[in-house]
């Protein structure tokens, strides 16, 4: 494993520690004064009975033993009731922390550009940085708890050491007991214990971060054919008509086979750890004998050897522990940095501030001028030298086949993608100078490929928590869904679909159209966009529901777009696409004049199904 600079370190850690008061508040405090409490504790025991035992073998006091056992119950009983208070509110807090850092992912996932969100390369960054903080137990979580092991570990080392100084200040009357080498030899069989928990350490991360290499793609494949494969309805329905599942059995029985080769590396992890308990057994066993050699000479008291023996362990541990910490520390931030690339990936497009212009007589135009656009990384031109002006109240058709870039012209007008070249104008105005939600807010559109989700029924059509029962009634009626909306005993509070509720109302494709037609209604936008959403219906059944659109939309400027021609010829203008670039455009009629045209030709290609 490459190292990283003890600086990089520091920086990686401290912004972990700002998500974690961002997204985790009070945690990692709570956790930290927790471990205080949870350290000093054994300590105040091990004094007080040190002080127990030696009045017990020297002055035999009943009442300083009796105060001694007050002391000791009374302190414990009050750590005792402040621990359980800070472990509750921590527990209800913990609890939480996993959906607290998946929303760190939807955060993210927001922010991003929308075409960053159909870039592979970006998407499979966000699967690595999910894998890093989920999959393997490390990144974020383990910074968590690294926080709480610190203050532990530091009040441990600070403590045994204030315990263990009269060890080497007490005097027993040798002169060669009594010798400050014997300090070096004790301080030196701590560190060597501690040196070798930390050799271990860093020999078994590196083990683990090799394993977990070589498990990424087989934990990818195998909740693929676990979770989606078997358990995903829409899969499950081919995977059981064409007998996919011995398929899948093979490539599951490679995988076990993989992860059966993989545990050899496990066992090699169990080998580094053992060995270091050798050495610090046996440094252990130095200390001890230095404690039992200067009692024996009259140093000090039986209780104290309670107190110096139980506080060099403690202080073995500590510092074991320290370093182990500091090792780890080096393990997890490689997770976080991976974590903290893809959350500091940018956002390319420009956020303007102007306000969109709230107008009365709603007298907006959209112009596109000299557009075109590609992909990211990519050379081809999905879109070139667009250019066309449209205003609202005009109802416009995008026509064209299969990958002609209508979906993607009508991506670039929500602003969903900022053209490559060219610009597209609002009122005269490019429109990356308006503050983007703002834009965004002048459009409803329903893709081909729209989803509902596991919401009620009213918020679905709302896209709110709250919303007017009156107006979303009104327009799931003139979807054309009154009559479904009667059968349902919930009314507006049904929750579509049986992912999170069990009680959930599973709807048909034609069901789904028409509530996704009542949400783009429902948003009230200057501008209504149908793309393509009757794809999948015969090309008679599409032409009536974009005309029965049509008519509901009114005075609104609707675009629709489609490969069928028939189902757009009421428009006021037509703009025939083919391989990127505007071929024709015009009313139905003018179009159709021009009979050496593309729309002629596709018209007449297409006439078959519209004769009766």
């Amino acid at each position: 494993m490459k190292k990283m600079p003890i600086t990089k370190r520091i920086a990686v850690t401290m912004r972990g520690f700002s998500i974690l008061k961002q997204y985790c508040p009070g945690l990692a405090q709570g956790k930290a004064m927790y471990e205080l409490i949870n350290s000093i504790q054994p300590f105040v025991s091990i004094w007080f009975t040190a002080q127990i035992v030696n009045e017990i073998s020297s002055q035999r006091r009943l009442k300083t033993i009796l105060l001694y056992i007050f002391g000791i119950v009374l302190i414990n009983a009050f750590c005792a009731l402040l621990k359980s208070i800070i472990h509750h509110v921590c527990n209800e807090k913990e609890s939480q922390m996993w959906s607290w850092f998946g929303k760190i992912f939807s955060d993210k996932q927001m922010s991003l550009d929308f075409v960053d969100l159909e870039n592979a390369a970006i998407q499979h960054q966000k699967q690595e940085a999910e894998e890093n903080l989920y999959m393997f137990g490390n990144g974020l979580a383990q910074l968590f708890w690294g926080i709480s092991a610190l203050v532990r570990t530091l009040v441990l080392i600070l403590l045994s050491l204030a315990m263990t100084v009269s060890l080497f200040v007490s005097s027993s009357g040798n002169r060669l007991v009594d010798h400050p080498v014997w300090i070096l030899i004790v301080l030196a069989c701590i560190v060597i214990g501690g040196l070798s928990k930390s050799k271990a350490t860093i020999s078994e991360n590196d083990v683990f971060m090799e394993y977990c290499k070589n498990t990424v793609w087989f934990n990818r494949v195998f909740m693929f054919f676990g979770k989606e494969l078997y358990m995903n309805s829409e899969k499950a329905k081919d995977v059981r008509i064409y007998n996919q599942n011995t398929v899948a059995e093979k490539v599951l029985d490679k995988l076990m086979q993989h992860e059966r080769d993989n545990q050899s590396d496990i066992t090699k992890m169990a080998l580094y750890p053992a060995v270091a308990q050798v050495i610090i057994g046996m440094a252990n066993g130095v200390c001890y004998l230095f404690v039992g050699i200067k009692a024996l000479f009259g140093a000090f008291g039986v209780g104290n050897i309670v107190q110096y023996v139980a506080a060099l362990s403690r202080l073995g541990e500590g510092l074991q522990e320290l370093m182990y910490l500091l090792s780890d520390n080096e393990v997890y931030c490689t997770h976080l940095q991976n974590l903290f690339e893809y959350l500091d990936l940018p956002n390319h497009m420009y956020q303007g501030s102007l306000t969109v212009e709230k107008r009365d007589d709603n007298e907006y135009y959209v112009e596109f001028r000299n557009v075109s656009f590609k992909y990211p990384n990519t050379e081809r031109y999905v879109l070139r030298d667009v250019s066309l002006k449209f205003k609202v109240g005009e109802k416009l058709a995008v026509v064209g086949m299969n990958g002609s870039g209508k979906t993607t012209f009508i991506k670039l007008m929500c602003r969903l993608y900022d053209p490559t070249e060219g610009e597209i104008l609002l009122n005269g105005v490019n429109i990356k100078k308006y503050d983007y939600h703002e834009y965004m807010s002048i459009f409803s559109v329903v893709f081909q490929d729209f989803r509902l989700f596991s919401f009620s029924l009213g918020q679905n059509v709302s896209a709110s928590a709250t919303y007017d029962r009156e107006r979303v009634i009104e327009c799931l009626k003139k979807a054309g869904f009154a009559e479904r909306l009667k059968a349902l005993s919930e009314d507006l509070d049904t929750i579509l679909f049986k992912d999170i509720a069990a009680d959930g109302v599973e709807i048909s494709g034609g069901e789904a159209q028409k509530i996704a037609l009542a949400r783009a209604l429902y948003k009230d936008a200057p501008f209504i966009i149908l793309d393509e959403p009757t794809a999948a219906l015969d090309p008679v059944s599409e032409y009536e529901v974009y005309s029965k659109f049509n008519e509901i939309a009114g005075a609104k400027t609707a675009i629709y777009i489609s490969h069928r021609l028939a189902s757009c010829r009421f428009c006021d203008k037509i703009a025939v696409f083919h391989e990127g670039e505007i071929l024709q455009f015009g009313s139905h009629e003018e179009l159709l004049a021009e009979g050496n045209g593309k729309y002629c030709q596709l018209w007449k290609a297409q006439a078959q199904y519209y004769t009766t």
